[in-house]
């Protein structure tokens, strides 16, 4: 009798979509549970290699909460390809002009660094405030355990 690992395939995800209310939430926090949910690290058919995740639809990111000093602290960099081109923002900053943004950056560092991590990120939507347009999908609601 031969025993040997079971290894998903594409067809055997579902793909349910997932609703996140980031109110109040902290940043890291919510961004470790977006993240493994992307990659299915909840579903028991995880295959590292095949996307078996969920959608992520995440309401009130203009909400995040992030602790210590950070808001003024912790700082994102983006390069123009220029001498000279180096363009800094703090998270204080980012948060007022594009909430999302902060949880697509923390969501962004926690996937894998290649094709199945560039696809799984495409599954993210984040929205600022409590309306998104994916009602028509039913998405069922993540309890944080925080």
């Amino acid at each position: 009798m031969k025993k040997y690992t079971y290894s998903a395939k594409k067809s055997d995800n579902e793909g349910k979509w997932g609703l996140v209310d980031a109110n109040g939430a902290i940043l890291g926090r919510v961004a470790t549970i977006i993240a493994s949910r992307l990659q299915g690290k909840h579903n028991p058919l995880y295959t590292p290699h095949v996307d078996t995740g969920d959608w992520v639809v995440v309401i009130n990111a203009d909400k995040i909460q992030l602790t210590g000093k950070k808001l003024d602290q912790k700082r994102y960099y983006r390069h123009s390809g220029y001498i000279g081109g180096l363009s800094e923002t703090t998270a204080g900053d980012l948060k007022e002009k594009r909430p999302e943004d902060l949880i697509r950056f923390a969501v962004k560092g926690m996937l894998p660094k290649n094709k199945l991590g560039r696809k799984l990120f495409n599954k993210l939507k984040v929205y600022a405030g409590d309306k998104h347009p994916h009602a028509a999908q039913n998405p069922e609601v993540i309890e944080l355990k925080l």
